[in-house]
């Protein structure tokens, strides 16, 4: 059987390539995945399928079909192919025999299977379409090198931009929300890298910021759909954000000495964990212990905060988020971060809060005991 797809045909690198039209109903007959972890790496022609990918992908495209975007499939096939022109400017129709079509996929098989999988659950997703480059396949040399050449230049966006950009996931439009009506973030926010220049001006990344509100918002439903009744108002999240932060900046003597220009933000960040990012998810942490335990005098009881000494000197900080005089941003020391400023604000600790501040060498003592 003879299938055909709009097409049209093209050079890239001395080589005749074809750039198709297909329904994504078509995807799933026309890619199918080798089992590529039963071949060594140097004979393989593409990396193993992760599967714990697929479903990610998959509910992408069900949760955004007004508007999910991808990017072409390209594949090469092992068949013979016709072109036939039916116009100018190489535009044509591409024909193969459906039976004898084997393709090698070089970039796209993760949203190959997501589309197969997405399908699965709304068939009407079917009728969408999604460009296709077909190369002529040559050798299993070529295509590890066309694996190469579409993956080495690949740039992963930062977590700040993601958030930036994403106007879909509530959490971030809450966020950038807040960074407008805060007025020791405006200004202040690196909302492209995930990690401030040395000579920057800036004193928190956007990344820093959206973590700390994930975590001050753990216990409420950010997704939630207020219209129905169910979970909570995003205009109401939004103000309890901005109400906790102000709050916050208040006690913060450093963020306000670098927002009345009396100390420069690279100076702070030399001298001060005050804006690290482990710190501002410490913060959001207690914030939301202090809501949920002291839901009417919250406020008040981020005064303590103040008198917190900030400072990387600050030999307390050794162990917690300081290790070996660099300041450390892993899970133990978000944990041992976290108990120490709920400590600072008298809120309770839990056993392993607790273990978490500390020192090693006692913690080995009271073991062997």
């Amino acid at each position: 059987m003879k299938v055909s797809f709009p097409a049209m045909r093209g050079t890239m690198g001395q080589r005749e390539y074809y750039s198709c039209m297909m329904k994504l109903s078509v995807v799933p007959k026309m890619f199918t995945f080798r089992d590529w972890a039963e071949f060594t790496p140097e004979e393989r022609e593409q990396r193993v399928l992760n599967q714990k990918r697929i479903p990610a992908i998959a509910k992408y495209i069900t949760e955004n079909e007004d508007g999910f975007l991808f990017s072409s499939i390209t594949a090469s096939y092992k068949c013979a192919v016709a072109f036939k022109p039916t116009g100018t400017e190489g535009l044509g129709m591409l024909e193969m025999d459906f039976q004898e079509a084997e393709f090698v996929i070089n970039d796209g098989q993760h949203r190959c299977a997501a589309i197969a999988h997405a399908i699965k659950e709304n068939p009407g997703l079917g009728e969408e379409t999604i460009s296709v480059l077909l190369f002529p396949y040559e050798n299993r040399d070529r295509m590890q090198q066309m694996f190469s050449d579409l993956n080495r230049f690949v740039q992963k966006t930062s977590k700040s931009l993601d958030i930036l950009y994403d106007k879909r996931d509530p959490l971030s439009r809450l966020t950038l929300e807040v960074i407008s009506n805060v007025d020791v973030f405006e200004g202040m926010v690196d909302q492209d890298a995930i990690s401030i220049s040395v000579r920057s001006p800036k004193l928190f990344t956007l990344s820093a910021i959206y973590d700390s509100n994930k975590e001050l918002l753990r216990d409420h439903d950010v997704h939630g759909d207020d219209e129905d009744g169910e979970g909570d108002s995003f205009n109401e999240l939004v103000a309890t954000s901005i109400r906790f932060w102000r709050r916050v900046a208040t006690h913060m003597t450093a963020w306000r000495s670098v927002r009345d220009h009396h100390m420069r933000a690279m100076e702070l960040r030399q001298e001060s964990l005050a804006s690290h990012s482990t710190i501002l998810r410490a913060i959001g942490s207690a914030g939301a212990d202090l809501m949920r335990d002291y839901p009417n005098d919250w406020e008040e009881r981020l005064a303590p905060l103040e008198t917190i000494d900030w400072r990387k000197a600050n030999r307390d900080w050794e162990g917690v988020c300081v290790v070996a005089g660099s300041v450390s941003s892993n899970r133990q020391s978000r944990q041992a971060t976290r108990a120490y400023i709920k400590r600072q604000l008298g809120l309770p600790l839990s056993d392993a809060e607790t273990r978490s501040l500390t020192p090693a060498k006692e913690q080995v003592s009271e073991i062997a005991q």
